[in-house]
């Protein structure tokens, strides 16, 4: 089952504190999928965008447009915990 996100909050540096519904919470380092990933390089160069993450209806998903997403089980894995 996919973790469930209760809340998030995009923060300096390109990274997102997630809390899941378990009570798990996370620092996640979106620089990293910046510099791998194309479509990431958006967040960076399209001002404003990285700050107008959203919350997709199911909570599994941080999007930012039709491109740029990240499931909860990515973030609750690869998350640093806080």
């Amino acid at each position: 089952m996919l973790p469930r996100i209760k809340s998030y909050e995009p923060i300096d540096h390109y990274q997102l504190l997630v809390l899941f519904d378990d009570g798990k919470k996370v620092c996640y380092n979106v620089a990293d999928d910046i510099d791998t990933l194309p479509a990431f390089g958006e967040l960076k160069t399209e001002q404003g965008l990285f700050q107008n993450a959203q919350l997709d209806k199911s909570r599994t998903c941080i999007y930012w447009d039709d491109k740029i997403d990240l499931p909860s089980d990515t973030l609750y894995e690869y998350g640093t915990p806080v």
